[in-house]
């Protein structure tokens, strides 16, 4: 059986223990996730296990004839070739082989060497070649790309021509057409889309062989390993079970941990403070010195809280108020060539408190969506209507190309915090992986990541109540995106985001909008249920295809129709004239009650950002020195704080009922 192990193996870089006497064994069928905080050395264990690093001491073993692939994080590319010329590299082992087979050929029948060793090693290697796939490596390497992504028609291109994401896809398809019997994979999914995990997902369920990955995706975890390994402060522990699991049990442990923490940073305080106050004083030297050395002894055992299992959270600054209606998009359309329409009569009403999802294969339109809503894109047909007091907060990966010059991470994000929150900030920027002295480093020397980090951050910072995200957990670790996805959860506003992250789309999502090119669909529910009804309708496809009889499954959408290819549903069906004249008064009726009910709330809305608006002028007044400082004054702008609180309250709650009226119509 295959396999590679560690025997306590250490690894120091200057004076930082990055492994001390680490064992490990990785065999056929073993599938482990490696954890632990972002700097604790896991790329680096998996540079140690594929023979790319050596240790200090200890020792590695590998079967013999064991093929190991391993998967850097980043930094591959490929040119010079086509994607199709490239893939083949990949099974460059098994020329290799055809070539030893050739030459055994050869001595075969010229009569060199042991006849019987020959004919023995020609029947080892081509049971080799068979089991490898490399008599199937054409079928297999179109399979694995286009199962990543990849179409037909790119498998001709020249590889320069794909950009670095993709590049790193090429890197990963051919670290699996090798069909390794160890398969070592350092952030596979960074440069995947939700369609492309799946894919991998399915792929290392039936892989033979054992695998080690690094990944911050909690749902592609749980459903592919069953050990996880976690490297904290050079020690690894193994924990059996999948991720959510190993959470747990470690949440139990955390507790107690916790506990050790404090009582021994209690010791550590009183024992600080004794020295402090008489070191100085010869009559308490001695004892002075004895406590130094009882401190040194428990510095030297200090307990550390692991950064990836302390818990952070915040929230956002209070949403502003706004109406019912945030947004409404018309008969959307956009095309960047004036041919293929990406999005073709897009209509969507956001309304207030939605957590939506947009999904969709790469190239659907689901960026170029959210540029649109975000104002950042104006070249469009159709039309954009933001409902009243609705102000929004836009994030993408182009927003870090904004940060510049030589303001501290600190400094940047405390231009947008709200006073109540500055004593947090250190707590946050933690939970977004700047830790420690990393806050003080300039926006200049950060990189594409950091800065994509900070760039969220200051925008969770922002008063706002329409947050529009794309991408918001790239370059967040397990943890962070934790942290942001609980804060969004208790966010007051609205929320429209595209993530290729599941477990955080089926925790956040409240409504699911598909894209396909040219189509347009809505669901309502979270993203299970949008699964779910896809399935379904696989299922029913499938059916008919087979000349089954299944009762159709319509999807829920804007229309209970099917879309049309433009995205707009079928006309409805006419009702019969008896209906018609039996419910026109009625609708009459009803549609001057439903206009009459929007005016009310509209009158609402307007009435409270007028107060709002009032209240903070003289919520500002208290910060003048001329008021604070004068008893009299002050008690007025109390007073009249108060009043307009109280009008607030009242305002809220006739809007409350306001909508609740109007949505009956």
């Amino acid at each position: 059986m295959a396999f590679v192990q560690f025997s306590k193996v250490s690894l120091a870089f200057g004076d930082r223990d990055i492994l001390k006497n680490v064992s490990v064994n990785l065999q056929a069928g073993s599938k482990a996730a490696l954890t632990g905080a972002n700097g604790t050395g896991k790329s680096t264990l998996i540079k140690v296990m594929a023979g790319l690093v050596q240790p200090d001491d200890g020792s590695r073993s590998v079967s013999k004839d064991a093929r190991i692939a391993y998967l850097p994080q980043s930094g591959l590319t490929h040119h010079g070739c086509t994607l199709r010329q490239e893939a083949d590299k990949a099974f460059e082992f098994g020329y290799k082989l055809q070539e030893e087979l050739e030459k055994i050929g050869d001595d075969l029948k010229s009569g060199n060497g042991n006849q019987k060793v020959l004919l023995e090693r020609h029947d080892a290697i081509l049971t080799e070649l068979e089991n490898s796939g490399f008599n199937r490596r054409s079928a297999t390497a179109e399979q694995i790309l286009t199962g990543l992504g990849f179409s037909h028609e790119d498998l001709d291109r020249k590889c320069e021509e794909f950009s670095g994401g993709w590049q790193m896809r090429i890197a990963l398809g051919k670290a699996l057409m090798v069909n390794p019997d160890i398969l070592l994979l350092d952030e596979p999914t960074n440069y995947l889309d939700i369609e492309a995990r799946e894919w991998l997902e399915k792929f290392l369920n039936n892989f033979a062989g054992g695998f080690l990955l690094v990944s911050h995706d909690r749902y592609f975890l749980d459903h592919t390993i069953n050990e996880v390994y976690e490297l904290f402060n050079g020690d690894l522990h193994r924990y059996a079970g999948n991720f959510s699991h190993y959470e747990k049990v470690r949440e139990v442990e955390l507790e107690t941990l916790i506990k050790e923490y404090e009582k021994q940073q209690e010791e550590i305080r009183h024992l600080q403070e004794f020295i402090d106050r008489f070191g100085a004083k010869a009559t308490k030297a001695a004892q002075a010195q004895e406590r130094q050395k009882m401190l040194d002894k428990i510095l030297e055992h200090e307990i550390v809280i692991p950064e990836n299992l302390k818990k952070i959270h915040f929230k956002f600054p209070p949403a502003p108020h706004s109406g019912r209606l945030v947004a409404t998009l018309e008969k959307i359309t956009k095309s960047y060539d004036g041919k293929r329409k990406i999005l073709d009569n897009l209509d969507l009403l956001l309304e207030n408190g939605d957590r939506l999802v947009v999904a969709g294969h790469n190239g659907a339109g689901k960026s170029t969506l959210l540029r649109i809503l975000a104002g950042v894109d104006p070249n469009f047909e159709g039309s954009v209507k933001l409902g009243v007091g609705v102000q929004v907060g836009y994030f993408s990966q182009d927003n870090a190309e904004t940060l510049k010059g030589s303001q501290t991470i600190l400094e940047a994000v405390e231009e947008d915090a709200p006073l109540e929150l500055i004593p947090r900030l250190r707590d946050m920027l933690g939970a977004f992986l700047f830790r420690g002295d990393d806050v003080f480093k300039s926006l200049d020397v950060l990189s594409g990541g950091e800065k994509s980090r900070v760039a969220l951050l200051k925008l969770l910072l922002r008063p706002v109540n329409l947050l529009i995200l794309d991408e918001p957990t790239n370059h967040l670790d397990m943890h962070s995106k934790d942290v942001l996805l609980e804060a969004l959860k208790d966010f007051g506003g609205t929320v429209i985001f595209v993530s290729h992250d599941r477990g955080f789309i089926e925790e956040l999502s409240t409504r699911v909008l598909e894209l396909k090119p040219g189509h347009f669909r809505t669901f309502p529910g979270d993203y299970r249920y949008y699964m779910e009804r896809i399935n379904a309708e696989s299922i029913m496809q499938n059916a008919e295809f087979e000349g089954k009889a299944f009762p159709s499954l319509q999807p829920a959408s804007q229309s209970s129709a099917t879309p049309s290819p433009g995205g707009k549903p079928p006309s409805p069906q006419p009702e019969s004239k008896s209906d018609a004249r039996l419910s026109y008064e009625e609708k009459k009726k009803l549609e001057a009650e439903r206009r009459k009910a929007e005016k009310k709330v509209s009158q609402i809305e307007e009435e409270i950002a007028r107060i709002e608006e009032e209240k903070s002028a003289e919520e500002n007044k208290m910060a003048n020195p001329e008021v604070y400082s004068n008893g009299e004054k002050a008690k007025a702008v109390q007073a009249k704080i108060a009043q307009l609180s109280q009008k607030l309250d009242e305002l809220n709650a006739q809007w409350e009922e306001a909508a609740l009226a109007l949505e009956e119509f």
